[in-house]
């Protein structure tokens, strides 16, 4: 199971995959999450539902598809702990904990069944990076949670514009 992260979202709307120009791709997005190839933690998708501007073409999808996508599933906290004492730091500032947002909460679910899931993020690695600066497959390197960016994820689920047919 992939667990994307909302950079991945984010970054194909506002880039390369436009929802209103490449539907394509979002039906299929959609698609993957209803046969249960493609989650999204409710922390996750509450991030991407909070949007950034109005009349936000992905904040509309994913309102719309949301039960398709969300795993159904409660974080364990002490997991969350965990990533953010250890693979942040322990004594991390007000700001800080704001900055890292909702990452270890991805983490934690992919942690808790590493074998079986993938974290799937478009931040680079960055592994020079410390504190609250980290990066997800930084992270997920360090607690051996399966890390990889949208288009090997894609490349690997099949997705081609003419799914369907």
């Amino acid at each position: 199971m992939y667990l994307l992260d909302a950079s991945a979202l984010i970054t194909a709307h506002n880039t390369y995959y436009p929802v209103d120009d490449i539907p394509e791709f979002w039906e299929w997005i959609s698609h993957q999450g209803a046969i249960g190839n493609i989650r999204i933690p409710v922390e996750i998708l509450e991030e991407i539902l909070a949007g950034s501007k109005k009349d936000d073409l992905l904040v509309a999808w994913m309102t719309d598809n949301k039960e398709n996508l969300r795993l159904h599933e409660d974080v364990n906290p002490e997991l969350v702990n965990m990533i953010v004492t250890q693979g942040y730091a322990a004594d991390l500032t007000d700001d800080e904990i704001i900055k890292i947002g909702r990452d270890p909460f991805l983490i934690a679910y992919g942690f808790a069944n590493a074998a079986e899931r993938c974290v799937v993020t478009a931040e680079p690695s960055a592994p020079s990076k410390q504190r609250a600066n980290r990066r997800i497959p930084d992270v997920c390197r360090q607690f051996g949670v399966p890390c990889q960016n949208p288009f090997t994820v894609y490349k690997t689920l099949g997705f081609k514009t003419a799914w369907k047919r």
